[in-house]
């Protein structure tokens, strides 16, 4: 009972959350929530630097798949102490992997890859295991529900991470009037519009006021709702389905959908972004022949939501949110002018 009202919960809350996004996020007003001055020019003016909600869904993307691995990992019985272990390790090979395979591909120091980041995290992850599993002591740390619990938080911090690229306006799609017939009378109802000129579809390509392909917003649905089917998996314990399921999909809806997007994937025409998502395929494929399958575990929801109610853990989390929106949420291809007056209104 307790696992379908809790999958049926995370079905409402997405579908809430992506029907406001879609509709909002592509307009101008959603890209900067907040600048903070920096420095006074001779002018009087201020220079300043752009908080963005570019930061605000990314951060908040990650985190909401941190909670998720903790929730799922925590139902398998898995101590505290071995959870954090595995959070931390994950988060310190794939946020700077995701920002230096971006620099190496696009030849841009201010940008960011979940792609690459999928790559290395599921390369490092078997010994990364191990090691936690030895450092931890937690000897119910079994291989594949481990490596089942990171691909469906992978699969959720990425659907919900495309939104912060509709507010920013980046990975976006091809305008509409390059397909066919057929693709058109689809892409024509749900196309997304992009306004402001400092949004990364306008400055880099010009496409802004040009219906495109809403190649963010079928990710996001597509991905959220793999992880869905894959929680339901792993909470049956199915693992090795949960694995195969969120990895095969999400990398492989990566592959295609890159065909369907007009920004900037380096020199290539297969870009090497497919390449890393078809390189997490065969790796993936052999992990799943090479790792035994576990012994039978019981998985108690239950257990996993309670370690959610810990100080600790609610500090752990609110200080991983807070970091990531310092590194991501500080625009570093935005910028602002500032000025302060005093209102002088009648008495």
């Amino acid at each position: 009972m307790i696992d379908g009202v809790f999958v049926f919960g995370l079905a409402v809350i997405f579908l809430g959350l992506l029907t406001w996004a879609f509709k909002t996020l592509p307009k101008e007003r959603w890209q900067i929530i907040a600048s903070v001055p920096l420095k006074k020019e001779d002018s009087g003016h201020w220079t300043g630097v752009n908080l963005t909600f570019y930061g605000v869904f990314l951060a908040s993307a990650y985190l909401f798949g941190v909670v998720i691995f903790l929730i799922l990992l925590g139902a398998l019985g898995v101590n505290l102490m071995g959870v954090m272990y595995l959070i931390i390790a994950s988060l310190v090979f794939c946020v700077p992997s995701s920002w230096l395979l971006a620099v190496v591909v696009e030849r841009k120091k201010h940008t960011f890859t979940v792609g690459g980041a999928v790559l290395v995290g599921l390369l490092t992850a078997p010994a990364v295991i191990v090691v936690v599993r030895f450092l931890a002591d937690t000897p119910n740390l079994e291989l594949m529900p481990a490596l089942a619990a990171m691909c469906i938080s992978y699969s959720v911090g990425e659907g919900l991470g495309r939104l912060a690229c509709i507010s920013f306006g980046c990975c976006y799609g091809k305008p509409i009037d390059q397909f066919g017939t057929l693709a058109r009378r689809l892409f024509s109802r749900i196309g997304f519009i992009f306004d402001g000129h400092t949004k990364k579809i306008s400055y880099e390509s010009g496409l802004d006021g040009v219906k495109v392909v809403p190649i963010q917003a079928i990710t996001a649905i597509l991905l959220l709702a793999s992880a869905l089917v894959s929680i339901i998996f792993f909470l049956n314990g199915f693992f090795q389905l949960a694995f195969a399921l969120s990895i095969f999909f999400s990398q492989a809806w990566r592959v295609f959908s890159e065909t369907l997007r007009a920004d900037f994937r380096g020199g290539k025409k297969f870009s090497a972004y497919q390449r890393m998502a078809l390189a997490a395929i065969i790796y993936a494929t052999f992990l799943l022949v090479l790792v035994p399958a576990p012994q039978p575990i019981l998985v108690d929801l239950v257990r996993g939501l309670m370690m959610l109610w810990q100080p600790s853990v609610i500090l752990v989390l609110e200080s991983i949110w807070l970091g990531l929106f310092i590194v991501t949420g500080c625009s570093m291809v935005t910028k602002a002018t500032l000025s302060f007056h005093v209102r002088r209104e009648r008495t």
